[in-house]
């Protein structure tokens, strides 16, 4: 019973066991029970898995220009469908910025009830503010783990992989429509492992009609439907 049940002490046992017939003194159960046997407090692989559809994270990433200019981009996305919810370029990402982005992401009532996020400078206290205005706990990570944030920290990469490394991006308003298009083909049509080869905004299986294909960022990618 101690093994089975970590979590009761000797006199929730030492009572089942007198349910079930055996006339035994508490100070002896005592004596055997196992010591020590409490589990560990909540992962957070464990946390993030049981609370995926309150969970949304955010994430910057740098993205160079043809002329060598630095751009940052950040991305906010929902744990739960692994939705692309926002993403936006800007070339200084202040904390007043980053929190205009926050309420951009999540508007009226539609704010998660956690935010994952890194320990950049960049998220100061205006950022924290708005985000405890808006009743979002605010969730950093622990410093020099950044696979806490792993699936933001997939989703940039996958973004980089299948379409920032792939193309030459001549200035800010370029590489704001190239992120636009990437994230309806992301949300709409992209298959996920984690949702069964779905994608993010659930597609229809389509079983009639001729296919065609419909491409995406001048060919990069294509979209195949049935019509």
């Amino acid at each position: 019973m101690s093994r089975e049940n970590p979590l009761w002490g000797a006199s929730r046992i030492h009572g089942e066991l007198l349910m079930l017939g055996f006339e035994v003194a508490q100070s002896t159960v005592s004596k055997y029970v196992q010591r020590g046997a409490r589990p560990p407090s909540q992962s957070w692989k464990t946390f993030l898995r049981n609370h995926a559809d309150a969970i949304a994270a955010i994430d910057l990433c740098v993205v160079r220009t043809l002329t060598f200019d630095l751009l940052f981009v950040v991305v906010v996305l929902g744990h739960g469908r692994r939705q692309l919810l926002w993403v936006e370029v800007t070339r200084h990402p202040t904390a007043e910025w980053l929190a205009q982005q926050i309420s951009e992401a999540f508007p009226w009532a539609s704010a998660p009830a956690y935010l994952v996020r890194d320990n950049d400078r960049a998220y100061g206290q205006v950022f924290t503010a708005r985000v405890r205005a808006m009743g979002i706990r605010d969730r950093p990570i622990t410093p020099a783990s950044p696979w806490q944030n792993g699936i933001a920290e997939r989703l940039i990469g996958t973004l980089r992989r299948e379409c920032l490394d792939q193309l030459v991006i001549f200035n800010e308003a370029h590489l704001r429509r190239i992120l636009s298009a990437y994230a309806t083909c992301y949300n709409q049509t992209r298959p996920h492992l984690a949702l069964h080869k779905d994608a993010p905004l659930k597609r229809v299986v389509q079983r009639f009609g001729s296919i065609v294909a419909i491409p995406v960022l001048a060919g990069l990618h294509h979209q195949y439907v049935r019509i």
